[in-house]
């Protein structure tokens, strides 16, 4: 007679299938990450601290612009360092760079320098994430891969909802002190990676390790997933600036936006884990097209809010996607890119990151001066809508390809 399994054992076991069999590591990059998460609030609210110090819409709009384009830069600059001198020196040399950058964003008095300061913000930014990528595809490979991707993702999200819980809370109080912790949690991480990341792990050698971007040029599937995903990208981008800008123009105060941005925070860290058991069985490539649309239709919900609580009920919508996305999305890069070639492959990922939070604002700031958000807000659905079919018709490519994963 078979006895049925006991409560602890069904829950070890699901546990274990979650978290366990991950090297060390990766554990690493996943703490420090978390750390470093926990202070990143200066940029989700760059466009209240700027309407603190007086700056009109359309200049924030170029600084955002300037902090996106930095971002450009930052992010081939961090693959290509992390081919050339490894993993470890290129976080490294991100998360000092960053604590700088953002002290010269918080004192320069005038707009130009203003631009010039977001500028180098957004380079800094987007060094050390390639390289944190780069990292956790090269100790974990095979099946485990896409959920090491997951558990960076989900990482990541607990850090932005405790960031969330306390930012809204400390810009009442003084962006000064917004800008204080998110400079001791990127030194905190640097300090994690130096005390647990071997400098054994500082060189990757490869084949190609010293070429450039062509061999993710010359990859035509690569490439037409970095199209889909600049479209996915930018959608999901509005929630960051658009999102503000809509409850700035609405009158209501940053606190308005620190309750949805502690709601969308909330809903990934509690239903990651809970969507994965079930999401991670099916194909990642459908699954991904299906959180495409919900972004999209969440984001375009937006449009329809004006108070707290329709704001909260439209975040709802895209977070449940944005949970969806995480839990396959990460890995697929990884799983395209050749051996020695990893960093620049998370490289482009984070370019097409950085480029959508330069295409977002422009786009917003466009929309909203001229046609009026409404437009925004139905491009955003059908933007979602899109990039869906047309991953479903690269299917069958992506599978074969990431089946031949190194």
């Amino acid at each position: 007679m078979l006895l049925d399994t006991p409560p602890k054992s069904r829950a070890r076991t699901a546990v274990d299938s979650r978290f366990g069999g991950l090297p060390r590591q990766f554990w690493i990059v996943a703490g420090g990450t978390i750390a470093n998460r926990i202070g990143a609030m200066v940029v989700p609210f760059i466009v209240f601290f700027l309407g603190s110090k007086g700056v009109t819409e359309e200049a924030t709009g170029t600084v955002v612009a300037a902090l996106g384009f930095g971002g450009l830069l930052g992010a081939v600059a961090g693959g290509w360092l992390t081919d050339r001198i490894g993993p470890r020196g290129a976080l490294l040399t991100g998360l000092v760079a960053a604590p700088a950058s953002l002290g010269a964003l918080y004192v320069v008095p005038t707009v130009p320098l203003m631009i010039a300061a977001a500028l180098l913000v957004g380079v800094a930014g987007k060094l050390y994430p390639p390289a944190a990528a780069a990292l956790v595809a090269s100790v974990v490979t095979g099946a485990k891969r896409a959920r090491a991707f997951s558990l960076m993702h989900w990482a990541i999200n607990i850090g932005a909802a405790t960031a969330a819980a306390m930012a809204g809370f400390l810009a009442e109080r003084g962006y000064g002190l917004l800008f204080a912790i998110d400079i001791v949690t990127c030194l905190v991480f640097a300090g994690i990676v130096l005390a647990g990341v071997p400098k054994s792990a500082a060189r990757t050698r490869a084949a190609g390790e010293r070429g450039g971007y062509g061999v993710v040029v010359r990859d035509r599937l690569m490439m037409a997933f970095l199209a889909l995903a600049l479209v996915g990208e930018t959608t999901y981008s509005l929630v960051e600036f658009a999102l503000p800008l809509a409850i700035r123009l609405d009158g209501l105060s940053p606190a308005v936006f620190g309750a949805v941005s502690v709601v969308n925070a909330v809903l990934v860290v509690v239903l990651q884990p809970v969507l994965y058991a079930r999401l991670a069985r099916l194909g990642r490539v459908r699954v991904l097209a299906a959180a495409w649309i919900v972004i999209g239709l969440g984001v375009a919900s937006t449009g329809l809010a004006s108070g707290l609580w329709t704001y909260m009920a439209s975040t709802v919508v895209w977070s449940v996607g944005e949970v969806v996305v995480g839990i396959v999305y990460g890995g697929i890069a990884a799983d395209l890119a050749p051996a020695g070639a990893q960093g620049r492959y998370q490289g482009a990922m984070n370019w097409i990151h950085a480029l959508a939070r330069l295409v977002g604002p422009a786009l917003t700031t466009v929309l909203f001066a001229t046609v009026g958000p409404a437009f925004l807000w139905w491009a955003a659905a059908a933007a979602g809508v899109g990039a869906a079919l047309v991953v479903l018709r690269m299917e069958p490519r992506l599978l074969e390809r990431m089946s031949r994963a190194v």
